[in-house]
């Protein structure tokens, strides 16, 4: 990465150098200033791209990444995905290599990539992607102070959104099968609290752990027949294998409801979340500063707002339920 840095010092240097060089250099040179101008022609970034697996929500936030950063910085920037495929092994193994690698920005996709990143030690400096709660996954000690080397954005929502949903929707459902895998730090910090969260309601609720994609359909398959709802919290283990969680509540007649869009797309009813490309698209912007010699530790890490209602028109019309048509909720397919 080119030194963002060299014309401070050459405008810090006497007018008489200045005019020899045939300079005419503003002394305001530094990251919020290229912020205005983009990076200089010539200007190039190696990226590393860190996810534990492939799916179409990852897929939005790499890309929509990607598309944001390549605007702001420009066409230098080259980016390397790495896909541990669902292993835990092989996602300690990229994320060790990764230490003597020679990257200019690491840019691991939510909680295990980035915990995996973090804990090797990485020397580059790490933006994160969709990380639902970076303090108590480790990450960091203060999301206003990020103190080991990454910072980035959050996907966290509070539960009680999907819940609310949930009985303005299918307001019979009074036991909850919560499914997730217990290997992913996201998952079940997103579970507990919304077991804490059933807690104060009038809802009961069962829970089921999957510790890979593998044990999610007989995980599923055994959930569906005693709950009257499914709810599967942030986890790209279980979202993997959406197909087969829906395949199993449709055979008992249940509703699924997400976390993410695209579970709405693989099936679910409903979903309440962030928008992936609003959360690739703001760690982009951190990246920019930070490419530009801003030190990580001066970038607050963040959490997004701003929640979008996601309903699937096929899976209310498969079970009967009326959707409402006020605006209030993104109806999709159908």
């Amino acid at each position: 990465m080119k030194n963002k840095f060299l014309a401070a010092l050459l405008a810090g240097a006497s007018l008489l150098t200045m005019t020899a060089c045939g300079g005419n250099a503003s002394a305001d040179t530094g990251a919020d200033a290229n912020a205005d101008t983009g990076a200089a022609a010539g200007d190039t970034a190696k990226v590393a791209v860190v996810q534990l697996v492939d799916n179409d929500a990852f897929t939005e936030m790499i890309d929509s990444f990607e598309n944001k950063l390549t605007e702001l910085y420009g066409d230098g920037v080259t980016y390397d995905v790495k896909d541990a495929q669902g292993d835990m092994s092989t996602l300690n193994s990229i994320a060790s290599e990764l230490k003597t690698a020679d990257y200019d920005l690491v840019v691991p996709i939510v909680t295990p990539a980035t915990q995996a990143v973090v804990n090797a030690g990485v020397t580059a400096p790490v933006v994160f992607i969709s990380v639902t709660d970076p303090v108590a996954a480790g990450i960091m000690g203060d999301m206003a102070k990020p103190d080991k080397n990454a910072t980035g954005t959050s996907n966290i929502v509070p539960v009680d959104e999907i819940f609310t949903l949930a009985g303005k929707l299918t307001p019979d459902v009074k036991n909850i099968g919560i499914l997730y895998c217990s290997g992913e730090k996201n998952a079940v910090l997103t579970a507990e609290k919304a077991k804490a969260y059933l807690d104060t309601t009038d809802y009961t609720y069962e829970e089921v752990t999957v510790a890979s994609s593998n044990e999610v359909q007989q995980a599923a398959q055994s959930l569906a027949g005693k709950v009257d709802a499914i709810y599967i919290p942030i986890d790209s283990t279980v979202q993997s294998a959406m197909a087969q969680v829906v395949e199993a509540a449709n055979a008992a007649g249940i509703p699924v409801y997400g976390s993410d869009p695209v579970m709405v797309k693989s099936g679910a009813l409903a979903c309440v979340s962030v928008s992936n490309t609003q959360l690739g698209e703001r760690s982009a912007e951190m990246a920019y500063d930070i490419l530009n010699g801003k030190d990580v530790s001066e970038v607050p890490a963040e959490a997004m707002s701003d929640f979008q209602y996601v309903c699937s028109r096929a899976a209310a019309d498969a079970l009967s339920i009326t959707l409402p048509e006020d605006g209030s909720v993104t109806l999709i397919g159908g």
